[in-house]
């Protein structure tokens, strides 16, 4: 049997990095995450890139947990409380009751991560992608496509927001991703390591059904509503998703689960 920390006082210092969960989302924690339920902790601890911290779990739920705890390193910390306590800890009502504090090891260079790809690769390339839930849904996609790796510009959320984490169902953990300052830099980066850039728009010249993949393809998306820079679009293929008539635009992430699903496999 595991040994558990019992926490009886929100205050506590030992759960510090779990107080005020929403604030510290806007303000960051540091090169710390913080993700949530047990599907998600559960590809946390399987993946290589990243390391559990502490986990602060709801009392009642620590007898569905015994086998994933008993698997992790004895060195990490695992916290007890009850309903009041970890709600007043987080700062709102905890319903999975099941948080773990997280570190990614390291940060990747766009480059080196590319290289590392094999001849034939798929890249989701990601632009001004600042809502939480697109990004997650994106890498939830990219996950379930086989895509071998995201990158986003400076302009996209943090893939390791709370939220992101949270509706990519671990899929952050999965794929793995880099960050570059712009998107001249990123269309440069995948050129450089012979991608075939594709930028996904509404007014894109190829229709998706007749558009062909190549070894190395890097997926292109941007903003609803503003899109790709134009710019951008003028210096690669341009595809478009056919829609019925008087409609012209599909949620992000939606398309992203086409365009993957397209040039996967």
């Amino acid at each position: 049997m595991r040994s558990l920390i019992r926490i009886s006082d929100p205050d506590d210092t030992r759960i510090a990095a779990f107080r005020d969960i929403r604030e510290r989302d806007l303000v960051g924690r540091r090169g710390l995450f913080i993700a949530e339920g047990k599907v998600v902790l559960d590809v946390l601890r399987r993946s290589d890139r990243f390391e559990i911290v502490s986990i602060l779990l709801l009392e009642n739920r620590v007898a569905g947990l015994e086998d994933l705890l008993a698997s992790l390193p004895a060195a990490i910390p695992v916290h007890v409380a009850d309903r009041a306590v970890i709600d007043a800890i987080a700062g709102f009502p905890m319903h999975r009751g099941i948080l773990a504090l997280g570190r990614r090891r390291q940060a990747g260079d766009a480059g080196t991560l590319l290289a590392s790809l094999p001849s034939r690769a798929l890249v989701l390339a990601l632009v001004g992608i600042a809502n939480h839930d697109n990004v997650g849904a994106m890498f939830r996609n990219a996950a379930a496509f086989g895509a071998d790796a995201v990158l986003l510009d400076a302009g996209c959320c943090d893939p390791l927001y709370r939220k992101a984490i949270r509706v990519s169902v671990g899929g952050v953990f999965r794929v793995p991703y880099a960050v570059l300052p712009d998107a001249g830099t990123m269309l440069r980066t995948v050129l450089d390591h012979a991608f075939d850039p594709v930028a996904l728009s509404p007014r894109g010249q190829e229709s998706i059904a007749e558009a062909r993949r190549s070894e190395r393809t890097a997926l292109f998306l941007g903003t609803e509503g503003e899109g790709l820079p134009p710019t951008l679009m003028q210096a690669m293929r341009t595809v478009r998703i056919a829609m019925a008539p008087g409609f012209d635009s599909l949620n992000v992430s939606a398309a992203s689960a086409i365009a993957l699903h397209r040039f996967g496999g």
